[in-house]
């Protein structure tokens, strides 16, 4: 018969200091972050109890709870019903001052990009892409609908709008594995130079949580995108649906 999978459980250490001002919920807290930052209680380990936590420092256990939702919060740990509180996948930290593709910016940081295409068709664009691509004439546009997944996990769902026109056959490339910026810059001579982009934070759909793994209304980044060739001509519109418990964003800010 095949064992069932345990994570490794965690044992913690050390006191909290009941004679200073700081919270005892904001000592644990910071206690448990060290110990998952510095590799203690590694990715998918199951955290003690609120139980467990309450008797071994001493504390209530509504100061457990505070320092563990905060934690939540924070996106450190996570909480599976039934099963108990786990230590949480690390965020990737996504730039804002740089034009890369999802394959370039996994590989970047060391995972292994890949693509589920979920469907490729050719229809007429609506209203806001053809806008957004300056398509007047020949609004057919190529779609690719994929699940872009980072070591094999799914991050984010990804609908790109290209003109038919500007690149045809397009719909019949294969993506699975492929760089769509790579394909238009060896394929079709794009010179990719700038975006636009706007990101809003929402809940997932039904739709979308099955293709990420998620639960239903999960917290998400949305993301919407025009990308502009050399000669400041639009040529693809994207929108996308990040993981929120995977991503946060990040940016240099100069004086």
């Amino acid at each position: 018969m095949q064992k069932l999978y345990r994570p490794p459980y965690v044992r913690v250490s050390g006191v909290l200091n009941k004679n200073i001002p700081i919270p005892l919920y904001y000592q644990l807290k910071e206690k448990l972050t060290q110990m998952i930052q510095n590799g203690e209680m590694p990715v998918g380990s199951l955290v003690p109890s609120e139980r467990e936590l309450s008797e071994r420092y001493g504390i209530s256990r509504m100061t457990v709870r505070q320092a563990l939702g905060e934690l939540v919060k924070e996106g450190l740990l996570v909480r599976e019903q039934g099963k108990g509180t786990f230590v949480a996948e690390p965020k990737i930290n996504q730039g804002l001052l740089k034009l890369t593709s999802f394959s370039e910016d996994m590989r970047s940081r060391g995972m292994e990009p890949d693509s589920r295409v979920k469907a490729i068709y050719v229809q007429e664009a609506p209203p806001m892409v053809a806008s957004a691509l300056g398509l007047s004439s020949e609004k057919r546009v190529v779609i690719f609908e994929r699940v872009r997944l980072a070591d094999n996990k799914p991050m984010a769902l990804e609908i790109s709008h290209l003109p038919l026109a500007k690149f045809p056959e397009l719909d019949k490339e294969d993506l699975h594995s492929a760089s769509l910026y790579k394909l238009l810059e060896d394929k079709y001579n794009v010179s990719i130079h700038h975006a636009r982009q706007t990101i809003e934070v929402g809940l997932s759909s039904s739709v979308e949580s099955k293709y990420l793994g998620i639960r239903s209304k999960s917290p998400v980044l949305l993301i919407e995108r025009i990308t502009f060739d050399a000669k400041d001509q639009p040529f693809e519109f994207v929108k996308s649906v990040y993981r929120g418990d995977r991503y946060k964003l990040q940016v240099e800010l100069y004086r």
